[in-house]
């Protein structure tokens, strides 16, 4: 314990920063920016539980925090679903197989797949919101008689952002799943929803006082799909959302991902909108 002012404050041990080396199994492109890794566990095993994330490194480039985006189920592989838009982003999309990366984790808080048993649930995803809601998902579907009626609400920038198309196209063949899909913007060839993705909640029955939401995406668009479930009647403590940012430690130690009084690597990054929903209007925050 170290002291500053005469406020105790808790170091981490050394070994809670240290990345662990593991291999590339396998990566793939899911759209023009956007890859998937799989990574070897190694002998650890890749136990998580969804909405937990890791933080991956890139030896000599950086670190990042990226939502784990598999199966829970598949303890072999870490899976991450990863979007160039820095240093480390790009080099951690440029990896081959057979080459490694460094991974700390996981860490975080969850989405809340026990506590909504014998509920409705509604996953409402944005852009590469996906990514962090597939392992809720997955676990839905395999747990499918927990829970009432399960509606999968998902949109994109255009057709071609789309992810995991094929995926989606799974879930919407089956008969005890409501999946829908829009886009922002649609040139020929798209016959689907045309509008931002928290227009597709009108297509959905859910009983409003027994129904969990869980929300991920672009910022805004998850403080409007929150608005909107709270003004239908679904209680704010049941709306979780996901508010991966301005993550460096992952262990509460640098203070970065500061959000009011939360510090999102140790509190969230999944949280209830009634925790942050006084937050999230907030320029520049």
């Amino acid at each position: 314990m170290g002291a500053e002012g005469n406020v105790l404050v808790s170091v981490p041990p050394k070994e809670h920063m240290a990345p662990l080396p593991v291999r590339v199994l396998k990566s793939h492109r899911e759209l023009a920016d956007t890859w998937t890794l799989e990574l070897d566990s190694g002998p650890l095993g890749a136990k998580f539980a969804p909405g937990q994330f890791n933080m991956l490194y890139v030896f000599g480039v950086g670190e990042i925090p990226v939502s784990i985006s598999g199966d829970p189920l598949n303890t072999s592989r870490w899976i991450h679903t990863i979007r160039s838009v820095g240093l480390a982003s790009a080099a951690l999309c440029a990896t081959k197989s057979g080459e490694m990366v460094g991974v700390r984790g996981p860490y975080g808080t969850c989405w809340p797949m026990e506590a909504a048993e014998g509920n409705d649930l509604l996953f409402v995803c944005g852009g590469l919101g996906l990514a962090p809601l597939r392992p809720a998902i997955l676990t839905a579907l395999r747990l499918r008689e927990r829970y009432g009626r399960i509606a999968v609400l998902v949109g994109a920038r255009e057709p071609t952002a789309l992810l995991f198309e094929k995926e989606l196209h799974v879930w919407r063949g089956r008969f005890d799943v409501q999946v829908e899909v829009t886009v922002d913007s649609a040139g020929r060839g798209w016959f689907g929803e045309v509008g931002w993705v928290t227009r597709l909640i009108d297509h959905v029955r859910f009983d409003t006082d027994f129904t969990y939401a869980m929300v991920c995406g672009p910022e805004i668009m998850m403080r409007l799909a929150a608005r909107d479930l709270v003004e239908r009647g679904v209680a704010a403590e049941n709306v979780f959302l996901s508010l991966e940012r301005n993550m460096k430690c992952a262990i509460a130690l640098c203070g970065h991902c500061q959000y009011g009084t939360t510090l999102l690597c140790r509190d969230g990054a999944v949280l209830p909108y009634s925790r942050v929903a006084s937050w999230l209007g907030i320029r520049e925050l």
